[in-house]
């Protein structure tokens, strides 16, 4: 952990940037601040200065930026992705001359096109939206893009993915300079998780299906809330109150998917994070969310992840190495 000094984060927009890139991290540093147990001293900044539009319309007053400044920690928010790719040149100068003179530099969602524009990212891991990685990827091909990660941290650089997840990133960011027990104080006030690890998928099974019915819905919610026992077509059909029959033909229309392999998207989702994280034997966690044994939930890993639980594992020890290492 660091030590307890104020420090100073300045955020950086450009028109048309999105206002949620902006706000949840300005008011986790506030709270933070507000614990008396950590200080920042937040400012939003632009290449000019001045008022600056979101992409909402709502303009936000900027200071202009002096570069002979030190600050600790530079934040770039994003926006719709045209307005990302297309920022101005001076926005793009800006982080180039601004990047050297702090501690670390990090991003929300899109705003990795700009650090990756001005050369930031270039041989890093580093994240974005899920639905802009691949044309990241496209852009940037010295960037290690990991599509399906909440944030990644590598070095000094913290990259995050879509909107909300700025929040996750400044937790993070808080956690690392003042300690777990502020972040989840913050998390508390914000009425958020404390927090999603960086290793979290970006998606959600239950998102995913989106079942229009109410009853495919009530029988995901069931199997969700009971993962650990055994999920049969007729204990499934039953929370969703019609016959088995019924159920794996409504489920199939419109989930675009069998039950059961709806259950072990579920299983492997929950597991993920867990394998992850490198505390909990495998074995354990297999039978813990519901696969009974580590053989069937590696043969699970390798259809949807396509590795094994210890490679991720040891994918993510890598990872965490780096980032740690590099601090």
């Amino acid at each position: 952990m660091a030590s307890d000094s104020c420090r100073s984060v300045w955020i950086v927009v450009f028109p048309g940037f999105e206002l949620l890139d902006l706000s949840g991290p300005l008011c986790a540093l506030n709270l933070a601040t507000g614990t008396k147990q950590a200080s920042y001293l937040a400012g939003v900044f632009s290449a000019r200065g001045g008022s600056v539009a979101s992409c909402a319309g709502a303009p936000i007053d900027t200071l202009k930026a002096l570069p002979s400044k030190q600050l600790d920690t530079l934040l770039i928010a994003g926006g719709p992705i045209d307005r990302a790719i297309e920022s101005d040149a001076e926005t793009i100068a800006l982080i180039r001359n601004l990047a050297p003179r702090a501690r670390r530099v990090a991003s929300v969602c899109t705003g990795a096109f700009l650090l990756a524009a001005a050369g930031l990212l270039d041989g890093r891991v580093a994240t974005t939206h899920w639905r802009y990685a691949a044309e990241l990827q496209r852009r940037f091909p010295k960037v290690r893009v990991s599509a399906d990660r909440i944030f990644v941290r590598d070095g000094n650089v913290w990259t995050s993915a879509g909107i909300t997840s700025g929040i996750d990133l400044t937790l993070a960011l808080i956690e690392d300079d003042f300690g777990v027990d502020i972040s989840k104080a913050v998390a508390r006030e914000m009425v958020v998780y404390h927090r999603r690890s960086g290793g979290q998928s970006q998606f959600s099974t239950m998102l995913e299906l989106e079942p229009p019915s109410d009853r495919i819905k009530d029988s995901l919610k069931f199997a969700r809330e009971h993962l650990h026992e055994p999920l049969s077509v007729e204990r499934m059909a039953s929370a969703a109150r019609i016959s088995a029959r019924q159920f794996a033909r409504l489920f199939l229309k419109e989930t675009g998917d069998t039950p059961a392999r709806a259950v072990e998207r579920l299983r492997a989702e929950v597991a993920l994070p867990r394998v992850q994280e490198g505390t909990e034997p495998i074995e354990m966690i297999a039978r813990n969310v519901g696969f009974g044994d580590k053989e069937r939930m590696r043969r699970a890993f390798l259809r949807i992840y396509g590795q094994p639980p210890r490679a991720l594992r040891r994918a993510t020890a890598v990872q965490n190495s780096i980032g740690h290492g590099g601090a």
